[in-house]
């Protein structure tokens, strides 16, 4: 859809600028002014075109590079990230929710943020820890996020999908299934470390729910908290599982 929407608008951008260059009651450049202006005329035709095939091809038809994972550090940059494996299909679904967990985690932090805000001053410290809480959760789901996208640059789409028809010939029956099953190991990795983020998103849910509901907390209180328990304790636990 943003492919699409870009191409939208170098569509309208070429025409407004034709419009401008070529209207009598505007620039007016025209072809019966002489040998300069017709050249120029004919120039900036052509240019329009080759801007428009090159801006099709470029926006509709040309396969998006995947992002160095060492590169990636924005919302923006892990979104990128996910999108360039979202066409193979057996990742389909998969990708889609870590896009979504991305969205939700960003939706979530800030709908915290303007809670605490409401709620205490910045420089308490009880919204100071609740903040720190918030960052941590994020931070956890981000680097789940990127081990999948480690995963993912290694991952042999082609042979995956070829493997899945049938068994190459001249391979024994034994190496088949050892190699089906290091393709099924990257699958099973991907969803259980999606599991995790939904864990940590509904976390994160709870956390604003007791919040909503507290009428004021000592500093003290704050990790004897239900949900601040959990969180900490999800938090140590998925740090072991990934280590």
């Amino acid at each position: 859809m943003t492919r699409y929407i870009k191409m939208l608008g170098l569509i309208v951008g070429l025409a407004a600028l034709n419009v401008l260059i070529f209207s009598p009651g505007l620039i007016g450049l025209g072809f019966d002014g002489g040998a300069f202006t017709t050249a120029l005329a004919v120039t900036l035709l052509f240019g329009s075109a080759a801007a428009l095939l090159y801006g099709s091809y470029a926006l509709l038809f040309r396969q998006p590079v995947a992002l160095p994972v060492k590169r990636i550090e924005t919302h923006e940059d892990y979104a990128q990230a996910l999108s360039f494996y979202r066409r193979i299909k057996v990742l389909h679904e998969d990708i889609a929710l870590a896009m979504s967990q991305l969205n939700r985690m960003k939706n979530k932090k800030e709908t915290l943020i303007n809670v605490l805000n409401q709620r205490f001053e910045p420089g308490e410290l009880s919204y100071q820890k609740f903040a720190g809480v918030a960052m941590e959760v994020e931070k956890l789901l981000y680097l789940n996020i990127r081990s999948i996208l480690n995963r993912l640059n290694v991952f042999d789409k082609a042979e995956y999908a070829s493997m899945m028809k049938s068994k190459p010939a001249g391979m024994s029956e034994q190496l088949y299934q050892e190699k089906a099953k290091v393709y099924q190991d990257y699958l099973s990795y991907m969803k259980s470390t999606l599991h995790i983020n939904e864990e940590i998103l509904l976390k994160l849910d709870q956390l604003l729910l007791e919040i909503s509901r507290l009428d004021g907390v000592a500093a003290e209180e704050i990790e004897h908290m239900p949900c601040m328990k959990e969180i900490d304790q999800l938090i140590r636990h998925t740090k072991l599982y990934r280590q």
